[in-house]
């Protein structure tokens, strides 16, 4: 019987291609694992009016963790355009399934590495090392909207927000509202989990992302919590920046950062910038961490008009697959994974099309495997 039982949801698009990619390195580490397969994506919205069934949720619930490829999303329109005739006017809504499955496992922490490997010709600068930490569950992608907006909660939220009146003469149907929601304790645990992180691996400071000089209730709260928890930490610095101005440092002076934290929204927005920094999404790793689980994925969408080219860089899966397996606690092959991709890196041999090579993804893989 296998060590681990690990949920593999290749999802849309490449999400096939650089997942096949993983499976070879995996087997290269003679990691013990099954992978049943689970339903998901673009596919099962068209023909079932849900992008994650829940035959998918219930066997996430028999695994140790879940390796998940990409996902194809589309704005409210289009995805009723694509429904089936037969699943046309039944009133469904497409809903992300990858945020869908951070709420139903309460994957609170959304932590995305990214690292400039040398060699890598797409770096913006060597030496760079960050590390984001994104509040996974909270924040602007609850999905509490309206529109055309209720007049039950016009009337509410004007009672208790008069700056809402001057909205009065609008009519409803042309406002919509997106509900920020922000906890304390959402707060404290992703700060906390940062400043963890930071003290084990010996980075310096801690930086808190956020704008409460504009959103002051919502971004007032995390950035409270956030000195809290850094007043347990006295060796690490607590910078707090806002996200526009984060933004320009970061392009300006990346080597002087280490670990980020923040929101969800704002983490999102950071995290692509911090991957392009090191190379574009094709780099970019994350993991979706709860307290008993962890969905991994890589950054990158589907790419739909390259699927099944076997053309995209698998360098952004494989690391997931590193961040899998330091989840796992097997850090052994972690590091000799991590160890593997970044001598192919240095080595600018076996190069995929964005990097200006010529390499197939599986090529690439096969490569690391032979390090191993």
């Amino acid at each position: 019987m296998a060590k681990y039982n690990i949920a593999w949801l290749p999802g849309d698009g490449v999400g096939n291609d650089v997942m096949e990619a993983a499976r070879i390195v995996l087997d290269a580490l003679k990691f013990d694992a099954d992978y049943p397969h689970g339903d998901i994506g673009w596919e099962f919205w068209k023909t079932e009016g849900n992008p994650l069934p829940d035959r998918t949720i219930e066997l996430l619930k028999n695994t140790d963790a879940c390796l998940f490829g990409a996902i194809t999303s589309m704005p409210k329109e289009e995805a009723q355009k694509d429904l089936s005739h037969e699943l046309q006017g039944k009133g469904l809504v497409y809903s992300s399934p990858i945020v869908r499955l951070r709420q139903e496992f309460n994957l609170h922490t959304n932590l995305r590495p990214c690292k400039a490997y040398p060699g890598n010709p797409l770096n913006y600068r060597d030496n760079i090392d960050l590390v984001v930490f994104r509040e996974n569950t909270e924040d602007m992608y609850v999905g509490i909207e309206f529109h055309p907006l209720p007049q039950e909660v016009m009337d509410v939220v004007t009672k208790h927000a008069p700056k809402m009146r001057r909205f009065a003469d609008t009519p409803l149907d042309e406002i919509a509202v997106s509900l920020r929601i922000n906890t304390k304790k959402a707060s404290r645990s992703i700060v906390t989990q940062a400043f963890e992180y930071a003290k084990k691996h010996g980075y310096p400071s801690v930086t808190i992302v956020e704008k409460p000089n504009v959103l002051r209730e919502t971004g007032g709260l995390v950035l409270r919590e956030a000195r809290k928890v850094a007043a347990n930490y006295p060796g690490i610095d607590l910078w707090e920046t806002n996200i526009d101005a984060q933004c320009m440092w970061l392009v300006k002076n990346p080597q002087d950062y280490g670990v980020l934290v923040a929101t969800n929204m704002f983490g999102d927005i950071i995290s692509d910038l911090c991957a392009q920094l090191i190379g574009g999404l094709g780099f970019a790793s994350s993991g979706n961490i709860g307290d008993n689980y962890a969905v991994f994925e890589p950054t990158h969408g589907s790419a739909p008009k390259y699927a099944g080219q076997y053309k995209v860089n698998p360098i952004a899966m494989l690391l997931t697959s590193k961040l899998m397996l330091d989840w796992l606690g097997e850090l052994d092959m972690a590091q000799k994974l991590e160890s593997a991709i970044a001598t192919v890196i240095k080595e600018e041999k076996v190069q995929t099309y964005d990097m200006g090579g010529s390499a197939t993804t599986l090529e690439v893989a096969e490569e690391i495997a032979r390090k191993l």
